[in-house]
């Protein structure tokens, strides 16, 4: 293969992430067995009621982005506000400890799998309310990259990140409207070219009434996904994988995982390249159309799914010999998955226009990437049924 005439390679960052990265949409842009520990099991951290340090960078509540976040030398036993963290039975609450639960299970499964790396820990808060944990392992023995991170904000958003948000044209609101936002974010990136990476994402959204508007109702919707993005194809792998998820949604609704694997498939379409991300999964945003307490189950369902669904590919995949020329194969990839994430991703547009911290914004990329000039793979090759593949999405199951 020839040489690359572009490497892009992208400082790792152990810092926390404003908010999950992966795709708001609007509703109009279609896009194991549960691993969670008990709560007992959770560790035990201090209030965040009097903050553990100072905090920096103060910004008023009234202005149009949201605050920057200040890293804390003991992350707390909740990101909640008094108002709900005394509340146990709220929605908000109960989406917090999932997905601090999500984040315990997932990185002890990773960590096992890779046998030597460790995750990286910072906890983060911010002045306007609420913080995150983000974990990050680096250069492991399996995994080059793996991000998994909570975050669980307050705030008020500009009119234009309401629009990165939940861009529904009808649906638009005229000045800065505060809000609520808790979710996981993930993406597993293996060295392994025959280990395919992972995304997933599952988060919970509120909007309240602007202070001018008293009496408005409130808004809320879930959203996420769990999508696979391989470098080669191993037809019983990807079934697996769809299967987990399918199983997943059809606890709840039949028609799920068909509507969900179809907006996952239109979601992550990479236009100016006319093709895939990946090889999908299910994606599904600005849903609140359901009762919201079956939502809140399916989203813990979904999130309980990834280990089960990604970690036995892992282990196949992970110890199989490889050249050169199929690394860089799987280099030409991720660098589908950067233009994908810097041209499209609605979460990443969101963190940029909320004036969040740029290693923050960019932590699911790869290490590495590359690029090279009008790269044709050879009809019929390996690499070749991977791009017909992301071009025409397949039914896997």
């Amino acid at each position: 293969m020839p040489p690359p005439t572009a490497t892009l390679s992208v400082p790792s960052s152990s810092s926390p992430s404003l908010f999950p990265l992966s795709s708001f949409s609007s509703s109009n842009n279609p896009h194991v067995s549960s691993f969670c520990p008990a709560p007992s099991t959770l560790p035990k951290f201090p209030s965040l009621s009097k903050p553990q340090t100072p905090l920096r960078n103060l910004t008023p509540l009234s202005a149009v982005s949201i605050e920057k976040e200040t890293l804390i030398s003991e992350r707390p036993h909740t990101f909640l506000r008094e108002a709900d963290g005394g509340d146990d039975g709220s929605v908000r609450s109960r989406f917090q400890r999932m997905i601090l639960e999500a984040q315990e299970s997932v990185c002890a499964a990773l960590e096992a799998v890779d046998g030597a790396g460790k995750f990286k820990e910072d906890a983060w808060t911010r002045p306007g309310g609420g913080g995150g944990i983000s974990r990050v392992l680096q250069d492991g023995a399996v995994f080059e990259k793996a991000g998994v991170n909570i975050s669980v904000v307050y705030g008020v958003m500009p009119p234009e990140a309401y629009r990165a948000a939940k861009a529904a044209a009808d649906d638009q609101k005229p000045g800065p409207v505060p809000f609520f936002a808790a979710g996981i974010s993930s993406v597993l990136h293996p060295k392994n070219p025959f280990a395919p990476t992972l995304h997933f994402n599952y988060r919970y959204f509120e909007t309240d009434a602007p202070k001018d508007a008293p009496g408005a109702p409130r808004q809320w919707w879930f959203g996420g996904g769990t999508d696979l993005t391989p470098a080669y194809i191993f037809e019983e792998d990807v079934k697996h994988f769809h299967s987990i998820q399918k199983k997943a949604c059809d606890k709840f609704d039949p028609s799920f995982y068909p509507r969900f694997k179809k907006w996952c498939d239109d979601y992550f379409y990479i236009k100016h390249r006319g093709e895939r991300r990946g090889l999908g999964g299910i994606f599904f945003d600005d849903l609140n159309d359901y009762d919201q307490e079956m939502l809140l189950s399916f989203a813990t369902e979904c999130a309980n799914s990834v280990v089960p669904a990604y970690i036995p590919i892992v282990e196949k995949r992970k110890d199989t010999p490889f050249n050169e020329s199929q690394k860089a194969w799987q280099q030409l990839r991720r660098g589908r998955y950067v233009e994908f994430n810097l041209v499209y991703d609605r979460g990443t547009t969101f963190g940029l226009k909320t004036g969040g911290r740029i290693e923050s914004i960019l932590v699911s990329l790869p290490l590495s990437a590359r690029w090279e000039y009008d790269h044709k793979p050879e009809e019929g090759s390996e690499e070749w049924k991977l791009l017909d593949a992301c071009i025409n999405p397949k039914e896997w199951i």
